[in-house]
């Protein structure tokens, strides 16, 4: 039968996630990483799907889904969360297909910017991301330590962290943050992250100042996080381990961007080590993060 590409329904995604840790674990298992991914609820691409469905799609073969695209849009921002093909079925153009797709939905949504993460290894899909106007613009780490290890001898940071809450001063707080972060407010997405039981937001405060803000996951996942001015981001990295580590996970972990030196400095300092590399791709004139640290590569 013939290849059919069609938008995304809510009943593709527990298929579709099997594709893309099936997919993910083939490559890091090739390149030597061992299997890197697991299942996990799709809890995100469900909320993308309601928020604009636009930016979900499937390429399906006899009722059989092979790949799987998905891009949200904030502002005039579009970010390519994931693109994964069938490992048998790679090389017959179906990727190809799906980016496409996925880069109608930039046109309509009028984003000015394009980014998205991935593999640092995956030579074939950066070709063909370059191929559309994406290129790489700095590396981002996985770092992770035990947490008693990055506790050791950290420094004090003078940020006080205060829980956040869904009023419309912290919504204002975290978009002007983001404004000089990443260059778009992202509140739909801190909606999300504030619902979500597993993680806990923190606003950072000098004074009556709020200087940052970042989520902390009940696995010791930090992220994102983000700081009002570049020479705050050690002060809230530094928080946010202080704030992981005194949770209840036995490691602390975040994405760390190469072009935050601050960040990667302490990270180093408190015995966290690289376990993975990915890269930051994007349009001309976007991804010069120096005060952000992502969720995830799906995320941003």
């Amino acid at each position: 039968m013939s290849l059919v590409y069609r938008p995304a329904r809510a009943d593709d995604f527990v298929t579709a996630d099997a594709l893309v840790v099936g997919s993910i674990n083939d490559l890091t298992v090739r390149h030597g990483f061992g299997p890197m991914a697991t299942a996990s609820p799709p809890n995100f691409q469900l909320f993308s799907l309601k928020d604009d469905p636009d930016g979900l799609w499937v390429a399906e073969d006899g009722g059989e889904i092979l790949g799987f695209a998905w891009s949200w849009v904030c502002g005039d921002v579009w970010f390519l969360a994931q693109l994964f093909v069938d490992p048998t079925r790679q090389g017959e153009g179906i990727g190809n297909e799906l980016l496409g797709r996925t880069m109608g939905h930039a046109r309509k949504s009028g984003a000015a910017h394009k980014a998205l993460i991935t593999f640092t290894f995956n030579r074939v899909s950066q070709g063909l991301y370059m191929r559309h106007g994406l290129f790489p613009k700095t590396p981002i780490y996985l770092f992770n330590a035990e947490r008693e290890r990055a506790m050791q001898a950290l420094p004090e940071s003078p940020l006080r962290p205060v829980a956040m809450d869904d009023s419309v001063a912290t919504s204002g707080k975290l978009a002007a943050i983001d404004f000089h972060a990443i260059g778009v407010s992202r509140e739909k997405h801190h909606r999300y992250l504030l619902s979500d039981p597993a993680t806990t937001g923190f606003l950072f405060y000098a004074g009556d100042d709020c200087a940052g803000y970042a989520y902390i996951g009940s696995n010791g996942h930090i992220g994102p996080l983000a700081a009002a001015r570049p020479e705050l981001l050690r002060d809230a990295f530094a928080t946010a381990l202080k704030l992981a580590a005194d949770g209840p996970a036995g490691k602390v972990s975040a994405f760390l961007p190469g072009s935050c030196d601050s960040a990667l400095g302490l990270a180093v300092d408190q015995g966290m080590r690289i376990s993975f590399p990915m890269l930051l791709m994007a349009s001309p004139g976007y991804g010069g993060w120096t005060q952000y640290l992502p969720r995830s590569p799906g995320f941003m």
